[in-house]
C-alpha cells in the first residue's frame, strides 16, 4: 500500500475547503438568474431589469474568483438580457 504524504492530506483539505466555496458561490448565481428568470416568466419588466443587474454583478464576482469561465459567463449574462430586453419591449 502506498504511503500518503502530509501534502496530500493538506491539499485534499484545501481541495474540500474551495469545493465548498465554489459551490456556495455558484449556489447564489443560480438563485438570482432563477429570479431573473422568474420575474421575466410573470411580466415584471422593471424587477427583471433590477434582477438582472444583481445576477450580473454576481456572476462577474464568479469569474473573478475563478468559479465560472468568463465565457460561460457572458453567455448566461447575454441570454437573460435577451429575455429581459424582449419583455421590456426594446428590442435585443
Amino acid at each position: 500500500m502506498p504511503q500518503i504524504h502530509k501534502s496530500t492530506i493538506r491539499r485534499a483539505r484545501q481541495a474540500e475547503r474551495r469545493h465548498e466555496r465554489n459551490r456556495s458561490t455558484l449556489n447564489a448565481v443560480k438563485t438570482l438568474i432563477k429570479k431573473v428568470q422568474s420575474d421575466v416568466a410573470g411580466k415584471k419588466a422593471d424587477e427583471a431589469k433590477t434582477s438582472l443587474q444583481e445576477a450580473a454583478s454576481a456572476i462577474g464576482k464568479a469569474v473573478s474568483k475563478g468559479v465560472l469561465h468568463r465565457n460561460t459567463a457572458s453567455r448566461r449574462i447575454s441570454r437573460l438580457a435577451h429575455r429581459v430586453n424582449a419583455l421590456s419591449g426594446s428590442g435585443s
